[in-house]
C-alpha cells in the first residue's frame, strides 16, 4: 500500500483496470492500483466457467457497430481497431499460456482463469524494466475523490495520494457478490457527466403467468433461434426453475426491454409447417409428440405439443391445423416477466455516457485527466469474450494517453 504522488491513479483491477496500469507503466509512467477487494481481477477468475473466455477473434472495429450496444454504436470502433484481439492473443502466447477456440469465435485458457490474472500482473511488474512502476493497494474503500484543476486527490483506507490523471475501471453493478457497484456512475455524476440507465445485461429471463409451466422443463436444453426485437441468436437455450437461460437467451436479454416479448425458433434446421406436412405424409399414424421427438429432447416435445392439443395422430389435423401449429414452433412467443437481475447479469449495459468522452482515450471532455474505461462506459458487447476484449481495448487507450 502506498500514499504520495503519481503520473495516474487508476480505480478498479479488474480487467480494463490492469490494463491500463500495464500500459502506462510500460510507458514509464508511476501508477497506482485502488481495489476494494483483495486481490486483482475477482471478476476475471470466475469467468468462462474458470477458464476465461478472454477475448473473440470477432471483436474487431468492423464489427463494432453490430455486436456492442451504445447510444453511440460507432463509439467502440476507435480503440478496438487500436488494440485487436491478436494483440492479445499475442500477449497470451507470450507467455506460454495454452488456449482453444470453443465456438463461434471464443477463446477460452485451456487452463485456469489464472493464469490471465497472473498474466497481467508481470505484465504491471515488468513497468520497471520501461522506468515506469505499479503499485496496488488491495482492501481499501475509496472515501474521496476530489479534483483542484491541477490534480486529483485520491482518499482510500487512511492514507490518500494524488495524481494529475485519475482512470475509473470499476465497472457495473453486475455480480454485486463479487463487490460490484455504481461507484463508476456516482464518479462520473459528482464531475458532472451524463450517465445512460444501467440495466443487466446477459442475464436470464424469468417466466410467469402462462409461460409458468415451462419452468417444469428445468434442466432441458435446446439449440434455437432467439429473437428480441430485431437481433437474433442460435445458440442453445436452457430451461431453468425461474424461466429462460443458456447462451441464446443471455444473447438476446441485451436487446430485451420489460413488456417486450421474447420469440424462439424450436426447430431452426427447418420450416416446421413443412416439417409437419411431410411427417403426415410419410407417417399418418404418428403423433405430434413423436415428430417433435425426432428433433426435440423428450420433456421438451412433450410439454410443446401438450400446448400445441393436436391430439391423436398427424392424420387427424388438417393441413391448416399443422400450418398453424408448424408457424407457432417456428416463432412461439415468450412473455417474461423479468430478469434474474444484477445478481446474474454477466455485463451491466448503460453506463457512462460516450457523448461526453473522448474516443480516442477515453478521457472526459469536460474534465481533462479523468478517464472512464470498461464496463463503466455505456458499451456493452455480445456474450463470449466481447466485454473482454472491450476492456482490454479501452485499458490500453486510456494506458497510453497517461
Amino acid at each position: 500500500m502506498k500514499a504520495g504522488n503519481y503520473d495516474a491513479i487508476i480505480l478498479g483491477a479488474g480487467g480494463a483496470g490492469l490494463m491500463a496500469a500495464l500500459t502506462a507503466g510500460q510507458h514509464g509512467r508511476r501508477v497506482l492500483v485502488i481495489d476494494h477487494a483483495s486481490g486483482p481481477g475477482k471478476k476475471i477468475l470466475i469467468s468462462g466457467g474458470g477458464r476465461c473466455n478472454f477475448t473473440n477473434v470477432n471483436a474487431t472495429s468492423q464489427n463494432a457497430q453490430e455486436r456492442y450496444i451504445s447510444a453511440n454504436p460507432h463509439f467502440a470502433k476507435s480503440a478496438l481497431g487500436r488494440y485487436e484481439p491478436q494483440d492479445f492473443i499475442d500477449l497470451v502466447t507470450s507467455h506460454g499460456i495454452a488456449f482453444h477456440e470453443k465456438t463461434l469465435g471464443q477463446l477460452f485458457c485451456d487452463g485456469s482463469a489464472r493464469q490471465i490474472v497472473s498474466m497481467l500482473m508481470d505484465e504491471c511488474d515488468k513497468a520497471v524494466v520501461y522506468g515506469g512502476r505499479v503499485d496496488f493497494a488491495f482492501g481499501l474503500d475509496v472515501r474521496d475523490v476530489a479534483h483542484d484543476g491541477v490534480s486529483f486527490r485520491v482518499a482510500y483506507g487512511k492514507l490518500a495520494a494524488s495524481a494529475p490523471r485519475l482512470i475509473v475501471a470499476t465497472g457495473g453493478p453486475s455480480i454485486p457478490k463479487m463487490g460490484a457497484t455504481a461507484f463508476a456512475y456516482d464518479l462520473a455524476r459528482q464531475f458532472g457527466l451524463k450517465v445512460i440507465e444501467p440495466r443487466p445485461a446477459l442475464v436470464p429471463l424469468t417466466l410467469g403467468g402462462d409461460d409458468v409451466l415451462f419452468r417444469e422443463l428445468s434442466g432441458v436444453s435446446a439449440e434455437v433461434i432467439a429473437t428480441a426485437g430485431k437481433a437474433a441468436f442460435r445458440e442453445a437455450a436452457l430451461f431453468t426453475h425461474k424461466g429462460l437461460s443458456g447462451p441464446a437467451i443471455l444473447q438476446a436479454s441485451s436487446y430485451w426491454s420489460n413488456g417486450d416479448p421474447i420469440q424462439i425458433d424450436f426447430l431452426p434446421e427447418a420450416d416446421a409447417g413443412a416439417l409437419l406436412a411431410e411427417a403426415k405424409r410419410a407417417n399418418p399414424r404418428a403423433t405430434m409428440r413423436s415428430t417433435l421427438e425426432k428433433h426435440l429432447p423428450g420433456r421438451l416435445a412433450e410439454a410443446l405439443a401438450a400446448q400445441l392439443a393436436l391430439n391423436g395422430n398427424l392424420a387427424d389435423q388438417s393441413d391448416r391445423k399443422l400450418a398453424e401449429a408448424g408457424a407457432r414452433l417456428d416463432s412461439w412467443i415468450f412473455h417474461p416477466n423479468g430478469s434474474e437481475g444484477y445478481a446474474k447479469a454477466e455485463v451491466t449495459r448503460g453506463g457512462v455516457a460516450t457523448d461526453g468522452l473522448s474516443q480516442k482515450t477515453l478521457e472526459a471532455k469536460a474534465v481533462p485527466c479523468l478517464h472512464f474505461i470498461g464496463e463503466a462506459v455505456d458499451v456493452t458487447g455480445w456474450l463470449g469474450g466481447y466485454n473482454f476484449q472491450w476492456a482490454w481495448a479501452s485499458g490500453v487507450a486510456a494506458g497510453e494517453a497517461v
